[in-house]
């Protein structure tokens, strides 16, 4: 079956490609992620593209069930992780209370704004009172899309507080860095983490 969303087509296209590519493990997110859970905690991923971040959970003691949406990225983290990944479209999440964590690094940058909101409250649906939820996006005023096609939401700090704000989170914390992405471009990223409140 084809498909037709440019964003989903570019990943399943080029999967192989991408999941090589030259990325820099997020070390120091990743550990400040994991420091604030209990040890082995169970942790969700939302979209684990190539599987180091996973990897690198797993290699902490951590119980990581690793998600993508892409079925062909999906089997070529699996390769990495040694563990199956679970297809899951944002949407599709229905988890109930099951996390410790929710780990979600430049996956949720392709969600259309509106659906925003919809999946922040399956996030917070799916996460224990307490869970912890870590994002990042391309900072920007106004979605679009790039050279490959691919979607992007494109948030202000402003409008993530307040989405955030509004959908029930607490302990809220934003900021922005420099950086590049996979078209090789200068990014701004804007990084989020925030609790469940108990």
């Amino acid at each position: 079956m084809t498909n037709d969303n440019p964003t989903s087509s570019f990943y399943d296209d080029n999967a192989a490609v991408y999941v090589r590519r030259d990325r820099s493990l997020p070390q120091r997110r990743l550990d400040a992620f994991l420091n604030t859970l209990p040890a082995g905690a169970p942790i969700l991923e939302l979209g684990c593209g190539g599987g180091q971040d996973a990897a690198y959970m797993i290699s902490r003691g951590f119980n990581v069930t690793p998600t993508d949406g892409s079925p062909e990225i999906a089997k070529q983290a699996e390769k990495l992780i040694g563990k199956p990944v679970i297809v899951l479209r944002f949407e599709e999440l229905d988890d109930d209370q099951l996390y410790d964590g929710i780990w979600a690094e430049a996956s949720l940058l392709h969600v259309r704004r509106p659906d925003l909101p919809g999946i922040f409250n399956r996030i917070h649906k799916a996460l224990k009172n307490g869970g912890i939820f870590h994002a990042s996006f391309k900072a920007g005023e106004a979605e679009g899309h790039d050279s490959f096609g691919r979607y992007y939401n494109y948030l202000s700090a402003n409008w993530l507080n307040d989405l955030l704000i509004s959908t029930g989170w607490k302990d809220i914390s934003l900021n922005e860095t420099d950086g590049g992405g996979y078209d090789g471009k200068p990014t701004r990223w804007l990084r989020m983490r925030a609790r469940k409140s108990i």
